[in-house]
């Protein structure tokens, strides 16, 4: 099966999900700067939520150019990805709207953890259909990131009942890690054309 619509049907996605998210920012009714500063925790996580939908993004489009053909099993593992990044736009919303209470942190960071078990997933339906010998595996190597990134998660989660603003720091940390650019997939890419 061709890899074509998957894409395709997983960019509109995402775009529909960056959109929702920033309707979620409320226009002030009062026309001066000061107006805006109730807004900033909606806006800061936004900014953040937006990094990490471009992340996944960028990170997806990666792993669908190192494969051929998808599975049924790539489908739905697929489809589970872009379950846990629709839940984006309430997480941030709820975030935002509460600046940032224990609460809406942790399930903030719920969600975050959600979406990495699932994207690994993915990555992992991808390898087994092509193979331990595929341009995938080889690229993914040890994937470092992708194993510190749950962890880190899980202690942000954990952190919110003691100190909500060390746990948004750590997901900002691990949205920075990850905000440089992972050229293993394009490497391997290269190598094997």
């Amino acid at each position: 099966m061709g890899k074509g619509r998957l894409e395709a049907f997983s960019d509109g996605v995402l775009a529909i999900i960056i959109t929702i998210m920033v309707l979620e920012m409320k226009v002030p009714h009062d026309a001066s700067l000061e107006a805006l500063v109730p807004l900033l925790p909606v806006f800061l996580s936004y900014v953040l939520s937006f990094v990490y939908v471009g992340i996944y993004w960028n990170n997806h489009h990666h792993l669908l150019q190192a494969s051929k053909t998808v599975s049924g099993r790539v489908l739905w593992a697929n489809l589970h990805l872009l379950f846990w990044l629709s839940l984006f736009p309430f997480a941030t919303g709820w975030m935002g709207e509460n600046h940032f209470a224990a609460v809406p942190t942790a399930l903030y960071g719920v969600v975050l953890l959600a979406a990495a078990i699932a994207y690994w997933y993915l990555q992992h339906s991808i390898i087994e259909l092509h193979g331990e010998g595929s341009i995938l595996k080889r690229a993914v190597g040890s994937d470092w990131k992708g194993k510190a990134s749950p962890v880190l998660y899980l202690c942000g989660i954990v952190l919110t009942a003691y100190a909500p603003a060390l746990s948004q720091a750590i997901y900002a940390a691990v949205a920075i890690m990850w905000l440089v650019p992972d050229r293993r997939i394009e490497r391997a890419i290269a190598h094997d054309a």
